[in-house]
């Protein structure tokens, strides 16, 4: 208990938020509050938005088959690092789906802009 309080006087210092750990990322014994874990997870899909369109491009695919697979992709890496990696209790969290909800919309947006990019300025 004494631990705990100890981080939250060192996180609000000042009336700041001290810096935010990486290795927090990968820690299954870190705490999360709602905002930090919906925080994570957006930027994590966001980034799988962005790399899955560029590939998606360069190679030349088309099809709904494609936006599914992204979407099955992106939906089970948050899944599994939520799950397997953090070892959060979703339901502290809104349950599953809100966890899987959390930056789907604008990552599916950043992922249709990149592929669609992509694939037209390399292949047209």
């Amino acid at each position: 208990m004494k631990e705990g309080k100890l981080n939250h006087q060192l996180q609000h210092q000042n009336g700041h938020l001290s810096p935010f750990k990486f290795a927090k990322l990968l820690d299954p014994e870190a705490s999360w509050d709602k905002d930090q874990l919906g925080d994570v997870l957006h930027w994590i899909r966001q980034a799988m938005g962005l790399v899955f369109g560029l590939l998606w491009g360069a190679f030349p695919v088309v099809g709904g088959f494609w936006f599914i697979l992204f979407l099955v992709l992106s939906s089970g890496i948050i899944y599994g690092y939520y799950s397997v990696i953090l070892k959060v209790d979703e339901e502290e969290f809104g349950g599953h789906g809100s966890l899987l909800q959390e930056g789907l919309f604008a990552s599916t947006t950043l992922f249709l802009l990149s592929w669609i990019l992509v694939y037209s300025l390399a292949h047209f």
